[in-house]
């Protein structure tokens, strides 16, 4: 469905009714593969409108070899994919990879380069005004260029693709990632003959800014999606240990203002550990939200540093500073709620566990209030359930002069997935 709510959109009613002939001729002649359902990392949420939560593993590469005969593969043994391109355009897309790390050659010179020889190299202290450097020099040479917290140089092609996809049409696009790190992946995707696969390059650095291929290979994929707002989510066929269920880009840009309030007020903050960004609560309630294991990312949003506990407990004057600066609450409700211990005067350390794959917000949109507040429009992204528009929040913080700030109160409303439930 949003797949035609996005072609409607772009291309108007008949050839997206022509689109739909297509996709349904290919689903009766079995060209379109499942979804495959997998295992559950906690108790999943309820997709809204009848959509189904489908769950995979990605895997970063995985490389092409002869395929064994099937008498000597082992019941729990996987083929690796065969690739649907030739052998002459695997080297090509190798070459075009090199060619463009070559054209950012003078931004790597006089960086140093640890690990050089081995396919883990990384360069020490890559900023993110570096990466963001090398993202506009690769779409300067027309190419599709991203990073993290970085808009996508050049993303019309990738909608291109998708356009090409769904109409059932070969095409291909590559994306260069430049990642944290330094190094560039270039990730093409092709539909040929009703498959989709993704081939990955990936180029490391010597000393003087001398690219080399790392890594490469070929990767089956189970689904691609472009949603409307402009996340583009696949799923690979088969995965290895670590890898991600979904990946993503964000295709369409997103304001710079919306990055710098979701990097000051959102980032970091969880949907699954505690209660704040998925109850409804503002300084009436809200003594329903405090929990002792919340502290920690509060804190490092509250100094921009991370939390480092002494002894397994904080000292009573830390905790209370930061939780009545950062919420309408008083000492008392502080002590009453987040475990104090008042032989000790201070506050038992709860660690948070991480979680596999949990949704994070964005600011998408945002309201300076006559008052000085600002209303913060959040979206939940889940792309684990395939889904960039999950919940929303209306999200008030009042801002303070000294750089600090307080959360006011939260608002939040299901979408496309049901909230997830929070253990106390």
């Amino acid at each position: 469905m949003e797949d035609v709510k996005w072609l409607i959109k772009k291309y108007g009613f008949f050839i997206v009714l022509m689109v739909i002939i297509v996709i349904t001729g290919s689903i009766v002649l079995g060209k379109r593969g499942s979804e495959k359902n997998a295992e559950e990392v906690w108790e999943p949420p309820i997709i809204i409108e009848g959509r189904e939560a489908v769950k995979e593993d990605e895997s970063m590469e995985c490389f092409v070899k002869e395929s064994e005969e099937p008498a000597t593969i082992s019941p729990m043994e996987v083929l690796e994919p065969v690739s649907v391109l030739t052998a002459e355009e695997e080297q090509n897309l190798q070459s075009e990879a090199m060619s463009a790390a070559e054209q950012c050659m003078e931004l790597y010179k006089g960086l140093e380069i640890l690990y050089p020889e081995t396919a883990y190299s990384r360069i020490e202290g890559f900023s993110d005004q570096q990466r963001k450097e090398v993202v506009k020099q690769l779409g300067k040479q027309g190419l599709v260029s991203v990073s993290d917290d970085i808009n996508m140089e050049n993303y019309q092609k990738m909608e291109d693709f998708y356009t090409s996809y769904v109409f059932g049409m070969d095409a291909m696009v590559t994306v260069f990632s430049v990642q944290r790190e330094g190094n560039i992946g270039a990730l093409t995707f092709i539909h040929r003959n009703g498959k989709i696969q993704s081939y990955y390059v990936s180029v490391g650095w010597r000393e003087g800014g001398i690219p080399e291929i790392k890594s490469f290979g070929v990767n089956d994929l189970e689904e691609i999606k472009l949603t409307e707002k402009g996340y583009f989510i696949y799923t690979n066929t088969e995965v290895i240990a670590h890898g991600n269920l979904r990946e993503y880009y964000r295709v369409k840009p997103l304001s710079d203002e919306c990055r710098e309030l979701t990097k000051k007020y959102i980032y970091g903050l969880s949907f699954v550990n505690y209660n704040m960004l998925v109850t409804n609560w503002d300084a009436g309630n809200v003594e329903e939200i405090l929990m002792p294991r919340m502290f920690e990312d509060i804190y490092r949003i509250y100094t921009n540093e991370p939390f480092r506990a002494e002894g397994g407990l904080i000292p009573a004057e830390v905790y209370e500073r930061v939780m009545t600066t950062c919420f309408p609450v008083s000492v008392e409700q502080v002590r009453e709620y987040c475990g104090y211990h008042a032989d000790a005067d201070g506050y038992e350390y709860e660690m948070i566990f991480a979680r596999q794959f949990p949704p994070f917000g964005e600011v998408v949109d945002y309201r300076q209030n006559e008052d000085g507040t600002i209303t913060l429009y959040v979206d939940g992204v889940w792309t684990d359930y395939n889904s960039d528009y999950a919940f929303t929040n209306q999200i008030v913080v009042q801002p303070f002069p000294d750089g600090t700030f307080r959360y006011l109160s939260n608002t939040i409303e299901q979408k496309e997935l049901e909230l997830p439930r929070i253990e106390k």
